[in-house]
């Protein structure tokens, strides 16, 4: 395990309803999801790689079948770590609702940065290297970024009105978000403001873009690290179960 990341808090986004993963989401917790020989849940990957990383403070934001979270990890004494939980509050909604409802109680009180975590997310991201950049830079926040995205269908090259060439999922060209990024606490004003004016906030959509428009510094973290986003059945019936334990073997060589 990596120094510990005394001021930084991880928080999980692991309330959605999880509709692109239906019908499995009807009996599980997107988040909660098995996977590897081992059928341990998603969650427990993501909880696993913070502790790793020294993140030990974790906030779960849950809401729908969040009680299955509660059930499976409790304090989070057994992972090494300590979780507590904030329910969504029905007043605000979507993820940036969900985040500025614990920032409002007062959840990220003792913390100057904030590791948030998207629950569908699979990755073994280098999050001490994503926060050294992110506090170095004094960035308000920083996303970590995937530059080796694919389309996921093909694209043709045109001419005219003729088709020259056809191109199998190309490389995007550009980098993308990956669901995961740090942000300095005192940032959250933002995100308290845009509360003051709508109550469906998204992360990304909302608060990144007016941290931007405010000319608030915002860091790229820019990374080749396996990342996949399990938020549909169609991604989470072609991953390979020998594929996930070769590749996260380092998260359970402490269990």
């Amino acid at each position: 395990m990596k120094s510990l990341q005394e001021d930084t808090y991880g928080v999980v986004l692991c309330g959605g309803e999880g509709k692109r993963l239906r019908p499995l989401t009807y009996y599980f917790q997107k988040a909660m999801i098995p996977i590897g020989s081992q059928q341990k849940p998603l969650l427990e990957y993501i909880v696993r790689l913070l502790r790793f990383h020294g993140i030990t403070r974790i906030v779960m934001l849950i809401g729908y079948k969040g009680e299955q979270i509660r059930n499976y990890f409790d304090n989070g004494e057994r992972l090494g770590v300590k979780i507590t939980y904030v329910w969504d509050n029905p007043e605000y909604s979507g993820n940036g609702g969900a985040l500025l409802n614990a920032y409002l109680q007062g959840h990220f009180r003792g913390a100057r940065h904030l590791l948030i975590y998207y629950g569908d997310i699979l990755s073994d991201i280098n999050l001490t290297e994503l926060m050294q950049l992110h506090k170095e830079g004094e960035f308000a926040a920083t996303l970590a970024l995937s530059p080796n995205y694919r389309v996921a269908v093909g694209v043709a090259e045109v001419e005219g009105n003729e088709v020259v060439r056809m191109i199998e999922k190309p490389p995007l060209g550009k980098p993308v978000t990956m669901g995961v990024l740090a942000v300095k606490t005192d940032s959250l004003v933002y995100l308290k403001e845009l509360g003051e004016e709508r109550r469906e906030i998204d992360i990304m959509g909302d608060f990144v873009r007016l941290l931007l428009e405010r000319k608030q510094r915002v860091g790229a973290y820019l990374t080749n690290s396996y990342w996949l986003d399990l938020g549909t059945t169609e991604t989470y019936e072609k991953l390979d179960p020998s594929d996930v334990d070769n590749r996260f073997a380092f998260l359970f060589q402490e269990a």
